[in-house]
């Protein structure tokens, strides 16, 4: 077990005592697929990203902590309440009407006959699909383009035809399509990593912070332990930066010019989890949010983690944790290694969400990569 717990260097990342998945990707956890939508040009700059759970759906929890969150379905996510498992989750741009996108998913569900039963026939079924939005109205110039049902249906598509393990395309894809953070272009990032007991926790997220993901003393990455960019490259980068930001103050309408933004994220791991359990993973992943983003859940935030288990693998073995003595004990060690390796994979993959993504320059405003500014680290 030692071996298998020596820190290992991840490429986009945090140093971190695990090694990644095959694609270092959300769909590192079985079952998983991703999928996504966007639409760009003439006056759109944004898109959705669906997480697609195996038939029979997943255990679900959320935890939301910025001051402006824009979701649905969230409170189904209670462990308190009802449904148990569900088939979906919806990340998408367009803040409160964004939120479109996940009734084109409700849809496409259940024509597939996948979802809350409520009567003896297999159609009469009710998708519960959580979803979380993100801002980023007028970032391609046009204050009306934003993701509907039909893109929430395409991206959903998208996901189911993928095949299992498929690497996740990064960047500006899906929900980060128009997602900024901190003046930068931001993103769809994604990690993962295996845990010596064999199970998998991997995360998803897009990255558009109030906050900035790259320290304005010296450039740095939060998230990440490179070496410092050098005193004249940070210089000249910020002075792009603030140029920037000067003309996307200039092109955007006053309507849009605070800095109204939003970090999704999804946190999943194929270890079968209580609702409870599956809630503090979200909620602990919140850690790994703040380590790669400052600050983070302002106001004019909406922070929310999404946490998924497939229940593939079981924290140990059902002998072990009947030991009347160390059951208890062992339970809550396989949790706690979850736990944290969920804010890692999550402090990672926003780190390779900055850079993943690439500039944009239109009539919503200029948005500059970080890769851009300071080039592609190490």
């Amino acid at each position: 077990m030692t071996d298998a717990r020596q820190h290992q260097r991840h490429p986009g990342g945090e140093d971190a005592p695990h090694p990644p998945g095959p694609h270092d990707a959300l769909t590192d956890v079985p079952g998983l697929r991703v999928g996504h939508a966007q639409r760009i040009g003439d006056g759109w700059l944004t898109g959705t990203t669906v997480v697609l759970a195996p038939e029979g759906g997943a255990v679900a929890a959320v935890d939301v902590r910025g001051g402006g969150p824009g979701t649905r379905e969230t409170d189904a996510l209670d462990p308190r309440n009802l449904v148990q498992r569900i088939e979906a989750v919806v990340l998408t741009g367009g803040s409160a009407f964004g939120l479109d996108a996940a009734s084109g998913v409700v849809h496409w569900l259940e024509e597939q006959g996948r979802g809350f039963r409520v009567g003896p026939d297999p159609a009469q079924v009710v998708p519960v699909v959580p979803a979380a939005a993100l801002f980023d109205l007028g970032r391609g110039g046009n204050w009306q383009a934003r993701p509907d049902a039909a893109l929430g249906r395409e991206a959903v598509a998208a996901a189911a035809r993928t095949a299992p393990g498929t690497p996740v395309p990064q960047g500006n894809t899906g929900a980060g399509t128009g997602a900024t953070a901190g003046g930068f272009k931001g993103g769809i990032g994604t990690a993962s990593a295996a845990l010596p007991s064999g199970i998998t926790v991997a995360a998803l997220t897009a990255v558009n912070a109030a906050g900035s993901f790259a320290d304005p003393h010296t450039g740095a990455l939060y998230g990440a332990p490179d070496p410092l960019p050098s005193p004249e490259v940070h210089a000249a980068a910020r002075h792009r930066l603030a140029e920037a930001r000067e003309t996307s103050a200039a092109r955007m309408a006053a309507s849009v010019r605070p800095p109204l933004n939003t970090v999704l994220a999804v946190v999943a791991t194929d270890a079968a989890l209580t609702r409870a359990q599956a809630q503090k993973l979200a909620g602990t992943a919140h850690d790994g949010l703040a380590r790669a983003l400052r600050p983070v859940h302002l106001l004019n935030d909406g922070d929310a983690i999404f946490a998924l288990a497939t229940g593939a693998r079981p924290l140990a073995s059902a002998e072990a944790l009947a030991d009347p003595v160390f059951g208890v004990h062992l339970e809550a060690g396989a949790l706690n290694e979850i736990f944290d390796t969920g804010a890692a994979v999550l402090t990672r993959a926003i780190v390779k969400a900055a850079r993943a993504a690439t500039s944009v320059d239109g009539p919503g405003g200029v948005f500059p990569s970080y890769t851009d500014l300071y080039g592609p680290g190490e």
